[in-house]
């Protein structure tokens, strides 16, 4: 963190330097306050690379943060690589093409070979582009679900998946290097592309990545109700094109798009927080199910790696947890699979810890393998690859976490909202025919393993000295974690900063009890300490009563 006086100095160097006649003027309307915290640090760069507000500072994503980033990357793959390529993809939100722009516009100053999405595309079309045009690096601009005013930069490595912590380290090291007025090259955009330095993604790459989705079905022939009546929503975001064709391909017909929410729009007007693990965000699709009578709702957050669902429960309409959504999926595919014998010899569901634990239980009774990993899709991608790399790739049967994330294949290594769609919509269509709803056969797991309720609380804290708040919150808890949750006293405790059961070090804290499990962390990319608890108990009331002591102790702690 920078002092005051250096905050100061920097300010003005920034006023003397900048270029950029929108910035200019920002810079010139910001209060003290304002300045502080445009300035007091550099944007965090980590293995979920940059994401920040849009602005001008030091603390902001703008067009100086993102080539300064860019530089920094070219330089690393430029140490690795003789000839380099790098694959760019950007999302719907304001800035994100001028920012690709920028990227590519420094990736070709330095003679890296850069392939270009020609629109904005969903962030598993950039992991899948880099695999298939064996990039050594992949740049997708997005902020995912975070509100408007937010943009990132997401670096993934030449296996398809978010870089590492070691790499992630590395590319720190370079961008600290540099200064970003005077350490930066750039090639015209325009002169990029005549040179042939910037190619565009074809359409080819986009058929073999659709071609690679479809291929997820799991009915092998089983009947399947496609005249099911389906609402969709991009949250005015990428998924609108890739998620309509895959289910028009897959024979669904009877599809509504939310029309406010159909077109690429950065301000998201009707969703501020475009996430659809908020209900906020699913209202309005929501509305438009009762309107017509629809059997099934989907959202994608704007970069389509994230899958909200609710579906038809008698007169109403059920809002499904991304855990109880990643349940119904393992426990369809892993019966779909076993009943035709596909499942593999010796197959592997993974699952962060932060995911209900219900989900090890599911997979056991099927004689499927669970992998538990950190918070972060990043971290199963990892998992998949070690598979491919032993000659096990199709033993991976599912991926997912209970923010929304799911993943069926092994042709990407992010979560893949297309995927999901198309999955969620076929897994309707084939209980359709036997005469069962999501609701009854999660009920029906619930009977069997014990009703199950995962929920996550997300406590602020903004400004310049809100990172500070948020480890010494962690440092206290990790000098004295409660002993007792909800009445039951804890029977272990796990602390991950030094690393364990074979994971890398992380600033997680986790906490069992007979029947509930509280974990806390920070957010990997918003100053925010988040808390998911999950309860098991006989029933539904019993299970909110325990989460509603817990959660009002973990409220009082922070």
């Amino acid at each position: 963190m920078r002092t005051k006086d250096e905050i100061g100095a920097e300010y003005a160097r920034w006023l003397a330097a900048v270029k950029d006649p929108v910035l200019a003027a920002s810079l010139g309307e910001l209060d003290a306050a304002g300045i502080e915290d445009a300035f007091y640090q550099d944007l965090a760069f980590g293995t979920a690379g940059l994401r920040g507000v849009m602005g001008a500072g030091t603390n902001r994503m703008n067009r100086y943060t993102v080539a300064k980033a860019s530089q920094g990357l070219a330089n690393y793959v430029k140490g690795r690589e003789i000839t380099p390529s790098i694959a760019v993809s950007y999302d719907t939100r304001r800035l994100s093409e001028a920012f690709a722009r920028t990227a590519c516009g420094v990736f070709a100053a330095e003679g890296i070979r850069v392939y270009l999405y020609p629109e904005p595309m969903p962030t598993p079309c950039l992991s899948w582009a880099v695999r298939a045009l064996n990039c050594s690096a992949g740049v997708m601009i997005t902020a995912s679900h975070n509100p408007a005013q937010y943009n990132g930069y997401k670096v993934y490595g030449p296996d398809g998946c978010q870089i590492t912590t070691e790499a992630a380290e590395a590319i720190l090291g370079e961008i600290e290097k540099l200064d970003l007025f005077r350490d930066v090259r750039e090639m015209d955009f325009d002169e990029a592309v005549e040179k042939g330095l910037v190619s565009r993604i074809t359409r080819e790459t986009e058929d073999a990545y659709l071609a690679r989705v479809l291929a997820q079905s799991v009915l092998y022939g089983d009947a399947a109700d496609r005249d099911v009546t389906i609402v969709y929503s991009p949250l005015n975001g990428t998924g609108r094109k890739p998620v309509l064709r895959a289910l028009g391909e897959s024979g669904f017909r009877n599809i509504a798009v939310v029309r406010e929410q159909e077109e690429p729009d950065g301000d998201f007007p009707t969703c501020p927080y475009p996430n659809p693990e908020d209900r906020a965000a699913m209202e309005l699709g929501l509305t438009y199910c009762r309107r017509l009578g629809a059997d099934l709702f989907l959202a994608t957050d704007p970069d389509c790696d994230r899958c909200g669902v609710a579906v038809r429960d008698g007169e109403e309409y059920r809002l499904l947890t991304g855990n109880e959504v990643g349940l119904l999926l393992l426990d369809y595919l892993c019966s779909q699979r076993s009943r035709h014998g596909k499942l593999p010899r010796d197959p592997v569901f993974v699952k962060t810890i932060v995911t209900t634990d219900l989900a090890e239980k599911i997979a056991a009774r099927y004689g499927v393998r669970t992998v538990n990993v950190l918070t972060g899709f990043k971290f199963i991608g990892e998992v998949v690859g070690r598979l491919e790399a032993a000659g096990r790739e199709e033993d991976y049967i599912l991926g997912f976490e209970e923010s929304c994330g799911y993943l069926t294949g092994s042709y990407v290594r992010d979560k893949d909202g297309v995927d999901a769609v198309l999955m969620i919509c076929e897994m309707y269509a084939r209980y359709r025919t036997l005469g069962i709803t999501l609701p009854e056969r999660l009920e029906k797991l619930y009977r069997e393993f014990g009703y199950c309720l995962s929920t996550v609380y997300s406590f602020a804290f903004p400004g310049a000295s809100g990172m500070e708040q948020m480890a010494e919150r962690m440092a206290a808890f990790r000098r004295e974690f409660p002993a007792v949750w909800g009445g039951e006293r804890a029977e272990k405790i796990l602390d991950y900063s030094e690393g364990l059961d074979g994971l890398p070090p992380a600033d997680v804290i986790k906490a069992f009890t007979a029947s509930a499990s509280v974990v806390i962390r920070p957010s990997g990319t918003e100053p925010k300490l988040k808390a998911y608890i999950t309860v098991t108990a006989p029933d539904e009331e019993a299970a909110r009563e325990r989460e509603q002591r817990i959660a009002a102790e973990i409220k009082a702690l922070i």
